[in-house]
């Protein structure tokens, strides 16, 4: 079953996203900064959520429909968010020589932005690549804590065994001892569990 290996790798990739996330976060921006100051309440986060959110055309002025249109430029370069944002963007209206110029100014203005809080080493492209990366890790985790919280909430022994066997990593024997059952009723369980969540998550089509 197809499912059950996507399952099974996505448990067991939770701690490497953790780790991940905790690099990130302390990674230094300048001037004192780490990248978890930067994408809590920051400008930067500020100007990119104006990018990404602007009001339907009905409500924009002709200026804020030129921005509209470069903001879809800017994503396709600095995509910040899902990978299902980055894909999406690229379907997007393509953009002409007046949108990459607007992108131009809009990017200076986030430089400015950076330069003002002591500057970044790796530059603007560096620390946008880094918000990237750590908002769809954190996407990722929370999809895998929801799932196992939801799936907690009708079945918390396969919840349990889901975190101890494959985010905890430990042996079956020992899983067994701390769900109080036999090994032939985890054998049972397992399959059950992983099944369970991959539903929640939307993997049980997969055969």
């Amino acid at each position: 079953m197809k499912y059950e290996h996507v399952v099974i790798e996505q448990l067991r990739g939770y701690g490497r996203i953790q780790a991940r996330l905790k690099i990130l976060q302390s990674h230094p921006v300048g001037g004192g900064l780490r990248l978890s100051q930067v994408s809590g309440d920051d400008k930067l986060q500020e100007l990119h959520r104006k990018l990404r959110g602007m009001p339907s055309k009905l409500y924009l002025t002709k200026r804020e429909q030129e921005i509209e249109t470069t903001a879809r430029t800017y994503l396709k370069s600095y995509p910040l968010g899902t990978k299902a944002q980055l894909r999406e963007s690229k379907l997007l209206i393509g953009e002409s020589a007046g949108d990459h110029a607007l992108l131009r100014e809009l990017t200076a203005g986030i430089q400015a932005v950076l330069e003002a809080r002591g500057g970044s080493a790796e530059g603007i492209d560096g620390v946008l690549d880094r918000l990237s990366e750590m908002q769809d890790l954190e996407q990722e985790k929370s999809r895998i804590e929801e799932a196992l919280s939801a799936l907690e909430e009708y079945k918390a022994a396969y919840s349990r065994l889901l975190r101890l066997r494959y985010i905890e990593g430990k042996a079956v024997e020992d899983v067994a001892d701390e769900l109080c059952v036999s090994r032939r009723t985890f054998e049972r369980w397992r399959p059950k569990a992983v099944r369970e969540y991959a539903n929640l998550v939307g993997y049980g089509h997969m055969e």
